[in-house]
């Protein structure tokens, strides 16, 4: 199939996947047709196949691109024994680093329903590897006697959820800082995991 002339497919791929991520956060993913998608970024609607498939495909590689980028950056991280240490960084970490990506993020939760079932399969099992970061943090502090919760899954679950919660209000310049933010999650997520 020949190129669309002038276009390069450096440029023209990353903008698709630009586009296609902004449209799907402010509509949603079903709400979104490829041709929006192609007005979007100035091509025609057909362009769009010389770079992907579907628009199954793009949901599904924004989301993967934003899991792996997840994992990558937690794994650089130090590693701290401590798990008061270890909990307090991936606190931070989360925070930093959806605020970052706000629409990512909500595409990584809210649009999993539109997944395949082979493409959901391949997300979870990366969504379960970062959870299962912090619950083995949740388990090793059990096991130190430092946390006390019922349920390492459940708890896991109900910090993610909580830290998630941060990038639908946060505005930078606001009544706190990101730091002062950070804090008081960090406050409330060890009170409520200490004993």
């Amino acid at each position: 199939m020949a190129r669309t002339q002038g276009s390069h497919s450096d440029i023209t791929g990353p903008r698709i996947r630009e586009a296609a991520l902004g449209l799907f956060a402010r509509h949603g993913y079903a709400a979104v047709s490829m041709r929006q998608i192609a007005g979007e970024v100035g091509v025609q609607a057909g362009a769009l196949y010389n770079y992907t498939p579907d628009k199954q495909s793009l949901l599904f590689r924004l989301m993967r691109d934003h899991m792996q980028d997840l994992l990558a950056a937690y794994e650089e991280l130090e590693q701290f024994d401590d798990p008061q240490d270890a909990l307090r960084q991936f606190v931070g970490f989360h925070i930093r680093f959806h605020l970052q990506r706000p629409d990512e993020v909500f595409i990584a939760y809210m649009e999993l329903r539109n997944l395949t079932p082979e493409n959901f399969t391949e997300i979870e099992a990366l969504r379960r590897r970062y959870e299962d970061s912090l619950e083995s943090i949740l388990r090793i502090g059990q096991q130190l006697d430092q946390f006390s919760v019922t349920d390492t899954k459940i708890a896991t679950l109900a910090v993610i959820a909580m830290l998630n919660g941060v990038i639908t209000w946060y505005r930078s310049g606001g009544r706190l800082s990101l730091d002062e933010v950070e804090q008081v999650y960090w406050d409330m997520v060890r009170k409520a995991v200490t004993a």
